[in-house]
């Protein structure tokens, strides 16, 4: 058994086609998304303890909106990344390269600028309809979101040019920390614990963590594109982009309508019971994110090379990579429920009951493995954009239906239902339109019955 381990190791390390490259992405990935994790779930406690319920449900609240709002200004850009540049580089279009990649990020960053503008304007004009308590936290928040859109198509960057560490140390580790930091740093000079302060926190480390990962990615990228010519195609790129951040959006509603609908009929506590609930449930969701990330430039080569066997070998991978990790993520997450929650404060042992209903709408999307990324990588952007509309508009009109009524238990709920609806409607898709099978269920018999040939041993 040793022999065989040092074996599997020595190839892991040592191989240098496309599926071993692609398994050590997965692996650095995973290994990222769970430090990630668990220093964003530390930041998250933190911040629950130094500010309390109320003030932590406002700061909540807020950062969704700069979570929404960052993630669509961009316009796709950062999908786009992923699928463009592999295939530019692939075809020798160096000068599409390097304008794709100056424009994405001056386009974000403007568009950012811009929907922070009219975010403040409105918050003026209509302030007198706001609660005083959200309108500071607020304004603080907007100032997040340029940096923030350019952090996501950076990113997309990086994911798509396979560089792990630039395109998820930025945003997801060095992100959290600054706002640890920054925290620390205030209570040290005695600046009240709120809301306020934690905006004024995000600020600082939604700059800092994009500064720092432009001078990363602009020092790789002088490293692997010499200096040329560049092509602009605003036209082609975003008629790739425009559908794909229709899937953004509605990927983004998805995850947080249940907050911004609970933050209208319940009360600033309620809200941050229910968050501090739904990401420590969705801890195992990282795993869908990472696996997501490693394969998505791979999808996309292999694609344009027409590479279907191996495509098909790497998404039976990628499903796997992405059940069976989570389903044992989901178990200890469950049995350490309680003790985790208590780690916000004893009132969020409260939320403990909405894990177990949305546990189910996570184990169901992940039993199809990263299918949204497979259809936007393989030019199916335009259905997956549907598929997740209606999930998200079905996600949208439960929670309105159930949240008046049910509390707490009904947004997770609705949740839960519109997650499985996604992931049932996707791999329809996937079966019927790429004739790919991505259910888990569809690798059993390859794996416990009868074993299957390796297309790429």
């Amino acid at each position: 058994m040793i022999a065989d381990l040092r074996k599997f190791l020595a190839g892991f390390i040592e191989r240098h086609d496309d599926r071993a490259r692609t398994q050590r992405d997965a692996v650095t990935a995973f290994g990222l998304r769970v430090a990630s994790a668990a220093l964003l779930y530390l930041t998250q406690v933190v911040m629950a303890r130094w500010i309390g319920s109320h003030d932590y449900g406002i700061y909540v609240f807020v950062w969704t909106w700069v979570l929404v709002l960052g993630g669509i200004t961009h316009l796709g850009f950062n999908a786009a990344m992923m699928r463009l540049l592999p295939e530019y580089r692939e075809h020798g279009r160096l000068d599409r390269y390097r304008a794709l990649v100056r424009g994405g990020r001056i386009f974000a960053l403007s568009a950012g600028t811009a929907v922070a503008a009219v975010g403040m304007a409105g918050l003026y004009f209509f302030s007198e309809h706001i609660t005083g308590t959200y309108v500071l936290p607020a304004y603080l928040a907007l100032v997040c979101v340029p940096l923030f859109a350019l952090t996501e198509v950076q990113d997309g960057i990086g994911r798509g040019q396979g560089w792990i560490w630039i395109g998820l140390v930025p945003p997801y580790v060095l992100r959290p920390a600054l706002v640890l930091i920054s925290m620390f740093v205030a209570s040290a000079v005695g600046l009240p614990m709120t809301a306020t302060t934690a905006a004024a926190a995000a600020i600082v480390a939604t700059w800092g963590a994009a500064v720092v990962q432009t001078l990363m990615l602009n020092r790789k990228l002088q490293d692997v594109v010499e200096r040329g010519e560049r092509a602009y195609d605003f036209r082609g790129w975003f008629a790739v982009s425009i559908p794909l951040v229709v899937v953004g959006a509605a990927e983004l509603m998805l995850q947080n309508t249940d907050i911004l609908v609970v933050s209208k009929y319940m009360t600033p506590t309620d809200v941050a019971i229910y968050f501090a609930a739904a990401k420590t449930m969705s801890l195992i969701m990282f795993v869908h994110y990472a696996v997501g990330s490693a394969v998505a430039n791979r999808f996309s080569a292999l694609n344009a090379r027409g590479d279907t066997a191996q495509l098909r070998a790497f998404v039976r991978d990628a499903v796997n990579w992405t059940f069976w990790p989570s389903l044992a993520g989901a178990i200890i997450i469950l049995a350490l429920g309680k003790p985790l929650l208590w780690l916000f404060g004893p009132q969020f042992e409260a939320g403990y009951p909405v894990m177990f209903i949305l546990v189910i709408g996570f184990l169901f999307r992940s039993s199809f493995g990263p299918a949204e990324v497979l259809l936007s990588m393989l030019g199916e952007h335009q259905i997956c954009a549907a598929v997740l509309i209606v999930a998200a508009l079905l996600n949208v009109a439960l929670n309105f239906a159930l949240v008046p009524v049910f509390g707490l238990v009904g947004a997770a709920v609705a949740t839960s239902i519109a997650l499985a609806t996604a992931a049932l409607m996707n791999y329809v898709v996937a079966r019927r339109r790429l004739e790919i099978e991505i259910a888990i269920w569809n690798n059993f018999p390859a794996r416990f019955v009868a074993p299957r040939p390796d297309p790429l041993a």
